[in-house]
């Protein structure tokens, strides 16, 4: 018999809804008039708000290209092969190379012909991020920028003031140039307002998807993972839109209300665990291996992360949902006062930007916080061939939590490219570690 109770998400239509709004409106929006902006969606996705544009995430679409591939592997892998035909080599970024190949193929994975871009912009966060969108520049001759991203040290290295003033302000400044060089290319004047609503929402959404998070902390969790995919991916496209705003309050709502009642996500909950780094988005399935060991996987510090919404509480020694502009008393009037908040936001909240650049004490730390707060009972980490960034560090990380009596394994795999993944190893390795656990397979 099933040790809690457990229902679908109410919200869950929606959330599926808002995600092929966003790629149908991206098809067509040429047709409507609409310019088109492309780059990765830890940019700085509110910049370009101010004209009348739909944004073209990067590593959504491809993790949606992955994800498809299961069910039509020939479209899939045809990506992958004219990107390694034009020499861009295995060992790089898999995002970068799915998205190149599905250039390349003229092919947009939700149909038609690839969505050109009126300008690419970035913010380079690795540098791989940095190239991906400058090659797809030149490829699809348009302009291209990107904003240097230097991120703040984490809190338990005592970064000076100094030093954070600087990088504020160099963030900032590049914001401004930007705001003028996106007006020179388009020939179209920059709507201040539309900016900074485009900001509160932002902010104001990745607040919201934080606090959902929190109340995963809840025995029984309230979602698991793999559902968790599918809700913070809203922020990662759309976060910028009243829309995504609305939804989160739905879900938050929703997810106090199955707290309140005791709702599972997964009826069979008896072990907790914390994953790290991407999932295989082609592979998603390992979610569900876990659950048939009463396994639940309860989030990420990349899942919890994506888009920001952390601040840093130094009497707790921890992170809590960041207060947007209007919650912390802030009114953002002009152009400036708003570049220099988001600059500001995005220097203290990202964890995943810092976690890219910076690994050590600090992202220790931060793993070691997430599994205590979170009641995790293991952690499975995944070596992700397909991603440097996501995968600085990680076995430091399994060093430093083995140390602090943390149940961990290790898996290698690819997020985005299947053939540098093995599906029944990986389903051997979490067996292994469940056994080790003191677990078998629940009786179906």
């Amino acid at each position: 018999m099933a040790k809690y109770k457990a229902e679908p998400l109410k919200c869950w239509k929606k959330a599926k809804e808002l995600r092929n709004e966003v790629y149908d409106q991206i098809a067509k929006a040429r047709d409507k008039g609409k310019m088109i902006v492309a780059g990765g969606t830890e940019s700085a996705i509110s910049l370009p708000a101010g004209f009348d544009m739909e944004f073209f995430g990067g590593e959504p679409y491809v993790a949606g290209c992955a994800f498809m591939g299961k069910n039509d592997s020939g479209k899939y892998m045809k990506y992958f092969e004219a990107a390694e035909a034009a020499k861009f080599p295995r060992d790089l970024c898999a995002c970068m190379r799915l998205s190149i190949g599905s250039l390349l193929c003229n092919s947009y994975a939700f149909g038609g012909v690839y969505p050109k871009p009126a300008f690419n912009l970035q913010t380079h966060i690795c540098d791989s991020q940095g190239k991906w969108y400058q090659i797809m520049s030149e490829m699809e001759d348009v302009p291209y920028n990107a904003l240097d991203f230097i991120p703040y040290e984490w809190e338990v290295e005592n970064e000076s003031e100094e030093s954070k003033n600087l990088k504020h302000k160099y963030l900032k400044d590049q914001m401004l140039d930007i705001i003028d060089w996106m007006e020179d290319i388009t020939g179209k004047k920059y709507n201040d307002e539309k900016f900074i609503n485009a900001l509160n929402w932002e902010c104001e959404s990745s607040s919201l998807w934080a606090q959902c998070c929190i109340l995963n902390r809840n025995i029984p969790a309230v979602m698991d993972e793999k559902m968790m995919h599918s809700l913070y991916v809203i922020a990662a496209l759309m976060r910028h839109k009243e829309a995504s705003v609305k939804f989160y309050k739905e879900l938050l709502y929703e997810l106090k209300d199955r707290a309140e009642r005791g709702i599972a996500a997964l009826a069979d909950e008896r072990l907790r665990l914390l994953f790290d780094g991407m999932p295989p988005w082609h592979s998603l399935e390992i979610y569900r291996y876990m659950e048939e060991f009463g396994g639940v996987s309860i989030g990420s510090s990349f899942s919890f992360g994506v888009s920001g919404g952390w601040a840093y509480d130094s009497k707790q020694d921890t992170r809590i949902p960041a207060k947007p502009p209007i919650e912390a008393g802030v009114e953002l009037k002009t152009r400036e006062n708003a570049c220099s908040w988001y600059a500001k936001w995005l220097l203290e909240t990202n964890t995943v930007l810092r976690s890219l650049r910076f690994s050590g004490r600090g992202k220790n730390r931060h793993i070691l916080d997430l599994a205590r707060k979170w009641r995790a009972d293991g952690v499975l980490i995944h070596l992700n061939r397909g991603c440097e960034g996501t995968a600085m560090g990680q076995m430091e990380i399994r060093s430093f939590l083995a140390e602090n009596d943390i149940p961990v394994i290790t898996f290698e795999g690819n997020h985005a490219d299947v053939r540098d993944f093995d599906l029944p190893r990986t389903q051997a390795t979490i067996s292994t570690f469940m056994e080790t656990l003191g677990l078998s397979k629940l009786k179906k």
